[in-house]
């Protein structure tokens, strides 16, 4: 089974449906994306745990299993996998393979066949339908903002030392309209984050910026319209 290693699965997560939602993983026929160029192989997840593999019409039988806590145990004639939920639509799933930070990619044959059949593809898909609407909405409204944060006092300072030796220092915040959070500055390099946790979500993304200002504006913004604000923010850090 192939895998791939991208960064938009994290991303797009608080908008995946669950993995425990079977009705939508059974009796569909899902394509791997794996050597799809030289083969067509269709999943087919049963709901008596059989799974058939279907490569270029050769049909080989395996099982598969929901073990809870999101994760999948899938068995074929050559190898066993264990995989942890990535992110999972009517269209697509991502699944994870444990202690890796690859994913194995599958598509509805509905979509196979029309428009996401390379990895490329289903990035460019996910990015348009997830990303793409939300990313220009946030960047309509900061266009009308300044970078400078709402008035606002700091509750509380404390620092947090990791296991290797890497120091955070988290400052709590009030802003005079109310809203309270917490915003977590790096001193090593000076970069900020604030922690973005949806009440639907089982996972939490931590969104970065290029100075304790920017962070806690963006955490404000954050509070005020549970969007993402694109002053300072930061794809990557070191």
């Amino acid at each position: 089974m192939r895998t791939f290693i991208v960064d938009i699965i994290p991303k797009i997560q608080r908008f995946s449906k669950k993995l425990d939602d079977l009705t939508k993983l059974t009796n569909q026929h899902w394509v791997s994306l794996g050597d799809i160029n030289q083969t067509k192989k269709v999943f087919i997840f049963r709901q008596n745990n059989q799974l058939l593999i279907s490569e270029n019409g050769i049909v080989e039988k395996g099982s598969w299993e929901y073990l809870g806590n999101q994760s999948l145990l899938i068995d074929t004639k050559q190898e066993s996998y264990l995989l942890k939920h990535g992110f999972f639509d009517e269209n697509v799933i991502a699944l994870k393979l444990d202690s890796t930070d690859s994913y194995a990619f599958f598509v509805n044959e509905s979509k196979y066949d029309n428009e996401l059949n390379n990895i490329n593809d289903v990035i460019r898909f996910l990015n348009d339908k997830y990303l793409k609407e939300n990313s220009t909405r946030g960047l309509g409204a900061t266009q009308n903002r300044t970078i400078n944060p709402p008035e606002y006092k700091t509750l509380d300072i404390s620092e947090d030392t990791s296991f290797f030796g890497g120091m955070t220092k988290i400052y709590t915040i009030e802003f005079l309209d109310g809203k309270r959070g917490e915003v977590y500055l790096k001193p090593k390099n000076n970069q900020a984050y604030y922690k973005d946790k949806r009440p639907n979500s089982w996972v939490t993304e931590l969104h970065y910026y290029k100075s304790l200002d920017y962070c806690i504006n963006a955490l404000y913004y954050f509070l005020e319209t549970g969007d993402r604000l694109d002053d300072g923010y930061i794809i990557t850090y070191s």
